[in-house]
């Protein structure tokens, strides 16, 4: 009988120990993807010339990137629908630069992969 407890005990312990580092491993994981994930977008940002009009803490002819990340968090908006044209602006709302801005996603970011707008997103949202 208590070489069963024992051998379950020891059992359980080795079991739990093994999950540990799986945990860590997969965050590691999650970690890398991310950081690529920002460098595509990052990449994406400066080819398809949204640098052009965005700085990240300077209007330029389009909005800040950190205004454009403040009024996206307080609206709940999801920046990768608005880029897809299933969104309606929610950051600047002037109808003459809604139509720059209209003019842009046709022509550059419309023919990204939802991969690739995830990455852009997510290197918009990755300044602080």
């Amino acid at each position: 009988m208590k070489k069963s407890v024992l051998v379950l005990g020891l059992a359980a312990l080795f079991l739990t120990s093994c999950g540990e580092k799986k945990k860590e491993e997969v965050k590691k994981e999650v970690k890398v993807v991310v950081a690529d994930n920002i460098e595509l977008g990052k990449k994406l940002f400066a080819e398809k010339t949204c640098v052009a009009c965005h700085q990240p803490d300077m209007k330029v002819i389009g909005p800040s990137i950190k205004d454009i990340n403040k009024i996206y968090a307080e609206q709940n908006g999801d920046i990768v629908k608005f880029l897809k044209g299933e969104a309606e602006p929610i950051v600047d709302t002037d109808p003459g630069q809604v139509a720059i801005m209209k003019a842009n996603l046709d022509g550059f970011v419309k023919n990204m992969s939802d991969e690739e707008l995830v990455a852009l997103a997510s290197y918009m949202k990755s300044i602080k």
